[in-house]
């Protein structure tokens, strides 16, 4: 049974500041720049504020403890996108912290409490741990909303999106309309969404439309991904390397994101964190990310190799290779990378990209020689004997698609129509918006959903 202390209210904003909401955004949970796990773990908790000198502070009080300790604060950086206002990004270290366990956090300003809530410290790998897997989310639609209010439901330790976190350019403006009223409501209900960032981490790999908007001089408020998370930077290191998104346009546009953004942008685009017995590699599988690149897929075998003592190996990036719906059937170019993965011993790949859920037999798969390319045929092996239940040793690569998360779904009429699936696809189901929620077991179907 996992047990977690939650506590999503906002305290009376009234009483502390005179009726008047101090945050651009409210508070969120990030992980940080921290991929391995940890004897006293961290987190860091960030917000948005208005873009003037204003005295912040925040403590933390972990399980346990009977004192409060002060955060470690810093301005994380200033966002100066044309069309918005300048605000700031503020972020709070919570530091030694036991894994597993829970601690409450505070966010004060001139001495007084603003914001007050709870997380859980990441889980050591003799945990037991749930996490929830969806994509193509925020969409601002009813379904956007219910689903986030089904995931705070299953109260997961974690939750990774597997792209299109924000519809339909990334942008600012788009985030803050879709993305944090959603997930950081201040009460939780399948019309609102759930106060889930502010006690739940959530982790993301960068969609099309997350990078929709890196013309700089059409949408000078746009990836907005670089500047609103922070996930570890341990990618490949080179600005100017193949996997590198574009930020182009207005030169004095380009300047001011690139100033917000650091060393967030681009390498934030591609990374690995290790959560309780498993091993997450977070991958850009946008068309301009050419894994096909010597430097590129370098970089992924080695991590992957790295990572061999991990129960299990997880990837998860937007544009599935092994898809059966006739949306998107064509954008195939990740299968490219199927052998790696089957050389690291990967289990699951998680995709998004198309709106349904889609779930594979256990793929090897050789992939016809060639230059990075939409389609890629090749030769597969299924391994159909593979149940989950009675036979748990799956031979291949599992491959699932959860693009269900909110957006409006693809191809309703397949769900019901084994006849139009490719033949490595097991589970089909495109009628109704979903997501994974599983708990780690020793067999990888029993994460999925049935």
């Amino acid at each position: 049974m996992l047990t977690r202390f939650l506590c999503a209210s906002l305290l009376c904003l009234a009483a502390d500041t005179g009726g008047i909401d101090p945050f651009v955004i409210k508070p969120y949970v990030q992980l940080g720049n921290s991929p391995k796990l940890q004897a006293r773990e961290e987190l860091s908790i960030l917000w948005h504020a208005a873009d003037h000198d204003a005295n912040w502070s925040a403590d933390y009080l972990p399980a346990g403890k009977s004192n409060w300790s002060k955060a470690q604060m810093s301005m994380l950086r200033r966002v100066d996108a044309k069309g918005i206002p300048a605000h700031r990004v503020y972020a709070a270290g919570l530091r030694d912290l036991a894994p597993g366990k829970a601690v409450r956090y505070r966010v004060s300003l001139d001495g007084k409490v603003v914001f007050e809530s709870a997380a859980t410290a990441r889980k050591a790998a003799n945990q037991p741990y749930r996490f929830a897997v969806f994509g193509d989310c925020a969409q601002g639609t009813a379904e956007q909303k219910a689903i986030a209010y089904q995931t705070f439901q299953t109260k997961p330790d974690f939750v990774a999106i597997a792209g299109d976190i924000v519809y339909s350019k990334g942008l600012i403006s788009e985030y803050r309309q879709k993305y944090f009223p959603i997930y950081n409501t201040d009460t939780a209900g399948a019309a609102t969404g759930a106060p889930l960032i502010r006690s739940t981490l959530f982790m993301a790999s960068p969609g099309n439309h997350d990078i929709g908007g890196g013309d700089l001089g059409l949408t000078p408020d746009g990836l907005a991904y670089f500047l609103y998370w922070m996930q570890p930077l341990n990618g490949p290191t080179s600005l100017a390397s193949p996997g590198s998104v574009p930020a182009t346009g207005v030169i004095e546009n380009v300047e001011a994101f690139l100033k917000s953004a650091g060393t967030q942008f681009p390498r934030m685009a591609n990374f690995s964190f290790d959560y309780g017995n498993s091993h997450w590699t977070v991958i850009d599988s946008n068309k301009q990310a050419d894994w096909s690149n010597p430097a590129l897929k370098d970089w992924l075998q080695k991590n992957l190799a790295a990572a061999q003592s991990a129960t299990w190996r997880f990837v998860i990036y937007h544009h599935p290779g092994f898809n059966s719906s006739k949306a998107h059937f064509g954008d195939q170019w990740m299968r490219l990378l199927a052998p790696v993965f089957e050389q690291g011993k990967v289990d699951i790949v998680f995709g998004g990209h198309v709106h349904n859920y889609q779930r594979s037999h256990p793929i090897r798969f050789v992939p016809e020689p060639g230059k990075w390319r939409s389609v890629v045929p090749g030769m597969w092996t299924l391994d159909k004997k593979y149940d989950g239940v009675t036979n748990t040793k799956p031979d291949g690569v599992l491959y699932i698609v959860t693009g269900a998360g909110g957006a409006r779904l693809y191809n309703p009429e397949q769900s019901g129509d084994p006849a139009s699936w490719q033949e490595f696809t097991s589970k089909f189901v495109s009628n109704v918006n979903s997501l994974i929620s599983r708990s780690a077991s020793r067999s990888p179907d029993r994460l999925c959903l049935k």
